[in-house]
């Protein structure tokens, strides 16, 4: 386990606990499973439909009276900026999805601070409101980027919430503490840090946090597993989902591998029913209220900690 944490167990164990609701605001042709059969300069001739599926969590979200954080990726906000005012007006928070939805290990830091910049400048100008939280596209602020904490704390990014903390083939930090706290970066500055949501099962860390594994798991068992995590660690979690998770329409990318087509299409149909039943059973806000709520937050130093996070 990571070390120089600096708290022990501050998280409230009361059952009426609120958890964060995110979607990351990008189109169906963004996702980096696609990455070699779609290149980016081909993304404009695609038909967008990021529009019409935010309006659907739009419309959800209000029917349940739910606040949100919308990670908004940069080349969304500045082809549909309306959209971006949209979501501000209806109360979610704004935050930055990164611009190119490329991935931060295989951006050099200059791109990474330059693209992040400009996103961040434009979902502020676009929303009026302060733009603190940041994700990651797939997740990619692992081992090997770490140096981009760093740079988001520098841009004034509050908190992240790019690390899953897992075993996977494209992203993850296995070992990385798995409920929200504060790092300590080698500046000595710090940054919080919010991780995707996981439970253990026998010592090993399944993802239950949303996206692919949502709908890759039935309703019943992610019902089971959120339980059991909330039974391990009685803090709160994070839920994500894209726009086009709920587009079981979408047109379909040829050429792509079948697991990446696997993991993008499966149960597409299925979204939107589980998402409700979700809404209807835990209490959901954005990632700033909940992160308000929880108030003192446990200190971990990343680079300390290396050595200790299994590869």
């Amino acid at each position: 386990m990571p070390v120089n944490s600096s708290s022990s167990n501050v998280y409230a164990t009361d059952s009426s606990l609120r958890h964060a609701l995110t979607i990351d605001v990008e189109d169906y042709f963004h996702v980096a499973a696609f990455d070699r059969t779609i290149a980016r300069s081909d993304w404009a001739a695609f038909e967008s439909r990021v529009e019409v599926n935010t309006d659907k969590f739009l419309d959800l979200t209000a029917a349940q009276g739910v606040s949100a954080t919308f990670f908004f990726l940069g080349w969304v906000a500045e082809r549909f900026p309306h959209l971006v005012r949209k979501v501000a007006a209806a109360g979610h928070e704004i935050a930055s999805h990164g611009y190119s939805h490329a991935l931060v290990y295989q951006q050099t830091p200059d791109t990474f601070r330059a693209e992040t910049a400009d996103s961040k400048k434009l979902l502020q100008d676009l929303s009026q409101q302060p733009v603190t939280g940041y994700r990651a596209a797939s997740y990619s602020i692992t081992r090997q980027s770490l140096w981009a904490l760093e740079i988001l704390q520098e841009l004034d990014f509050s908190y992240d919430s790019s690390i899953y903390p897992i075993l996977h083939d494209r992203y993850g930090i296995n070992g990385a503490p798995d409920t929200p706290h504060i790092v300590r970066l080698d500046s000595g500055a710090t940054i919080t840090e919010f991780p995707i949501t996981t439970v253990n099962l026998m010592g090993y860390r399944l993802p239950i946090g949303g996206g692919g594994y949502f709908r890759l798991f039935p309703w019943g068992m992610t019902r089971l597993f959120l339980r059991q995590r909330l039974r391990q660690a009685p803090s709160p979690f994070v839920f994500y989902l894209h726009p086009w998770e709920l587009d079981p329409d979408q047109p379909r990318v040829q050429g792509a591998p079948l697991l990446s087509r696997f993991r993008h299409y499966n149960n597409l149909g299925k979204v939107a029913e589980r998402l409700k039943a979700l809404l209807e059973l835990y209490d959901f806000s954005t990632m700033q209220n909940v992160l308000a709520d929880i108030g003192s937050l446990p200190t971990y130093h990343y680079a300390a900690a290396r050595k200790n996070i299994a590869a």
